[in-house]
């Protein structure tokens, strides 16, 4: 038990926790809008089962180390270009992630209703709604897998201990969780903040893409555009909030005078 009086350990675990969380915020945005098209009733539980599969998928790379490190290898060439098994699941995981986010900008701006109304048969709906649950937790799990991937490589390049690695990994999860249902109702109730959300989703699935070819592109660059472009917007809703006050107290000043 002494490891634990190891400031060194702590500072580590408080590192890599850290970390953790800020790699998971994508992760949670995916989810979020994934989540979003759920019936209301069961969004939690999606969210939970989304996260911890997250954790899961974390877990069982970091005690698969030598396998992780292994899909660094390079398995072919393009072009003169080698091409790792890590390289491969960022080129399949960023493709992904660029459809399902530039599809969800199109249902999101121009086709909301294009699931048509939902049928009358209660069986149907309940039919219809458990497949959309489980594709919306397999789609996460095949996200989560992804962004785990870079994840535990980080960690790994950053803490030797693996059970420093596995607390900080819990830890992250644990506060995604706490996190993910306010971001979730938050992104929900803002329709522009959800199109700037699924925007953010492009630009990480261009970074993936770009990373299976050897082209880093730092998340830096993509957090900073996206926090702006969140600062930007919560002063258009602070303003559009403010016009809708002032507009509702004349209108009744005119129903009094």
């Amino acid at each position: 038990m002494d490891f634990l009086l190891d400031p060194q350990i702590w500072i580590a675990f408080a590192m890599l926790a850290a970390l953790e969380i800020v790699l998971g915020i994508d992760n949670i945005i995916f989810i979020s809008i994934l989540v979003g098209r759920l019936p209301a009733e069961v969004r939690d539980k999606a969210r939970r089962l989304g996260l911890g599969f997250a954790m899961v998928s974390r877990l069982a790379l970091l005690f698969s180390l030598s396998w992780v490190m292994g899909l660094t290898t390079d398995l072919f060439h393009v072009a003169g270009q080698g091409i790792s098994g890590r390289d491969l699941v960022l080129l399949l995981g960023g493709l992904f992630l660029l459809y399902k986010a530039s599809h969800e900008i199109f249902v999101e701006v121009e086709a909301r209703e294009e699931d048509g109304p939902p049928a009358a048969d209660p069986a149907v709906v309940k039919a219809a709604g458990s497949r959309l649950f489980w594709a919306t937790i397999g789609q996460i799990a095949v996200i989560d897998i992804v962004f785990s991937l870079d994840s535990v490589i980080t960690a790994v390049g950053m803490v030797d201990q693996i059970g420093v690695m596995v607390a900080a990994v819990i830890a992250s999860v644990g506060v995604m969780l706490f996190a993910a249902k306010p971001i979730g109702d938050f992104v929900d109730a803002h329709p522009s903040v959800k199109v700037l959300a699924l925007a953010f989703l492009v630009m990480v699935g261009m970074a993936l893409t770009a990373e299976a070819f050897d082209a880093h592109v730092p998340k830096g660059y993509l957090y900073a555009a996206m926090t702006f472009s969140l600062v930007v917007e919560a002063l258009n809703i602070r303003a559009r909030a403010k016009r809708k006050k002032l507009a509702a107290e004349a209108g009744h000043v005119t129903q009094t005078a």
